[in-house]
């Protein structure tokens, strides 16, 4: 009987793929729940809003935060299921580390931390926006993001050494125009994290116009560095693209397979009903 309940509240929670009635109504209630949040945090940075509304707000928060408490108590404790085969404990901590538990970790804890530790109002308010948080708790519920996810997943090496050139570009940059222009605006360029910022504006070509070079070098290597920022920040895009032209061919084959198997698997169905049927008389019924 304890098992049995067990699994029906894994089978309502689950997000391995595998729905029914259940889970989708739960799937969707979470959703408009995570959406209702995330407009009360916009909402609460508005001036004069009244008492009353605010009121509702706190106590949407605490329903919210009881529930999500709840979903993450009952997912730690199916986890079971999740891995079967590992022990309880093990996999109880395995979730613990997985991505999305991490998530609902830290979208819930800005509502508890208070009552156990002493903060000040600026360090509660920081701990409040986690709760921004809780949109990406939707990952569970929307094929979009969970593609996005497996997406990124699958290219992360690619991504990494792009973003790793990206660095080191950006450090020799900043360290560079620190030295062409130290002598010429000390006051600007005053140290590399002067010049780290102004790398990060002309690579991405975005060019604020706060610190800019003035001398003849320092222009010039503005623009070496504004050529390749074009080139080499728009790698990590196109590896993303490609991983999706990847995934969406691969999904592709998949569901042209499964059409080819499906005459297969009636015709299969069908060979093994007729012999059943040639055990009895089509005509009166009994069995030959």
């Amino acid at each position: 009987m304890y098992n049995k309940f067990k699994r029906r509240v894994y089978d309502l929670i689950r997000d391995d793929g595998e729905e029914n009635l259940a889970n989708s109504i739960f799937g969707t209630f979470i959703m408009v729940l995570i959406i209702i949040n995330v407009i009360l945090v916009i909402l609460e940075t508005f001036r004069g809003i009244p008492e009353f509304l605010r009121m509702i707000f706190n106590y949407i928060e605490i329903v919210s935060v009881i529930i999500f408490t709840v979903e993450y108590l009952l997912r730690l404790w199916t986890a079971t299921f999740k891995f079967p085969d590992e022990k309880p404990a093990v996999a109880r901590l395995k979730y613990m580390r997985s991505f999305m538990a991490v998530i609902d970790i830290l979208a819930i804890i800005p509502f508890y931390v208070p009552f156990a530790l002493p903060v000040n109002l600026m360090v509660l308010r920081m701990l409040r926006l986690l709760r921004l948080l809780r949109i990406m708790k939707m990952n569970r519920y929307t094929g979009a993001l969970v593609l996005i996810k497996n997406v990124i997943t699958r290219q992360a090496p690619q991504l990494i050494s792009s973003l790793f050139a990206v660095f080191l570009l950006l450090v020799l940059a900043s360290l560079l125009v620190h030295s062409v222009e130290y002598d010429a605006q000390p006051d600007v360029f005053e140290n590399a994290f002067s010049g780290l910022w102004w790398a990060m504006a002309t690579l991405t070509t975005v060019g604020y116009g706060d610190i800019t070079p003035v001398t003849a070098i320092g222009k010039f290597l503005g623009t070496i560095i504004a050529l390749l920022g074009i080139g080499l920040v728009a790698v990590p895009t196109g590896i993303i693209s490609a991983g999706f032209i990847e995934v969406m061919a691969e999904e592709k084959l998949k569901r042209e397979k499964s059409k080819e198997n499906e005459p297969v698997i009636a015709a299969a169905s069908a060979g093994s009903a007729e012999p059943e049927a040639k055990r009895f008389c089509p005509y009166c019924g009994k069995e030959q």
